[in-house]
């Protein structure tokens, strides 16, 4: 679930703050995606994943625990690209905060720090819960990614970032996107909801349901749908 929330963000996030940064420049990209993303894997691979995400979805952390290990497997064999778009959701301070920490460290870095980010986003909240404040849990973080905590500090007080993302939320909403996380397959949305007199819930691409060898594919956001959609994707452009 989303938060549209560009104030209340902004105003949350300077209470950790923000950094500086812009979109990389004279990066190649896939066909699928457009400046300003980031992307792991080979810009030729047959399948782009573009995942909408926040480091504070528990959600977003879930995928990112149990499904990408399978999407490194792709990424690593040069058969997928994977992109991720940030947005607000979650607890939107800490969404922010840790969007704009990831825009601060060097391009080559940014997925480790969302990688950091997503296995530490329990231990964020509970610090926030416990001590009041999850700014030293953010330090630790910055410090284990080679950032001082004058450069944390730094990349805190910045407002050009704090709109750097909340532009990319605002992106995202103009995109269609309503929860996190979203997920888009060489461009079509991943749904997965129930046909007209289904009773399963089935995977559909951009309104279509999705057919492998003639069957709908049940399931949901898990490995072994991914999986399946990632090879059938595959098959297909080598059929092309």
């Amino acid at each position: 679930m989303r938060f549209g929330l560009r104030g209340a963000a902004l105003a949350a996030a300077l209470v950790l703050g923000a950094c500086s940064g812009g979109d990389p420049a004279g990066v190649t990209q896939s066909q699928h995606e457009r400046a300003g993303d980031r992307g792991l894997g080979s810009t030729e691979a047959p399948v782009t994943l573009i995942e909408y995400a926040s480091v504070a979805c528990p959600a977003c952390a879930a995928f990112h625990e149990q499904v990408f290990p399978t999407l490194q497997e792709y990424i690593d064999a040069g058969q997928l690209r994977f992109v991720l778009r940030e947005m607000i959701a979650g607890n939107a301070q800490f969404a922010v905060a840790g969007s704009s920490l990831a825009r601060c460290v060097p391009e080559d870095r940014f997925y480790d720090m969302i990688d950091l980010l997503f296995r530490q986003q329990r231990a964020i909240y509970q610090a926030a819960q416990t001590q009041g404040s999850a700014r030293a849990q953010y330090l630790t973080i910055a410090r284990s990614m080679g950032m001082s905590e004058q450069e944390f500090v730094a990349c805190l007080s910045n407002e050009a970032v704090n709109r750097d993302v909340i532009a990319a939320d605002e992106r995202a909403a103009a995109d269609g996107i309503t929860r996190t996380p979203s997920f888009l397959f060489n461009g079509a949305l991943l749904e997965t909801r129930r046909a007209p007199g289904d009773s399963r819930a089935t995977v559909f691409l951009d309104g279509e349901q999705l057919l492998i060898d003639g069957a709908p594919v049940e399931g949901g956001i898990d490995a072994e749908t991914f999986r399946r959609i990632i090879d059938h994707l595959i098959a297909q452009s080598h059929s092309e």
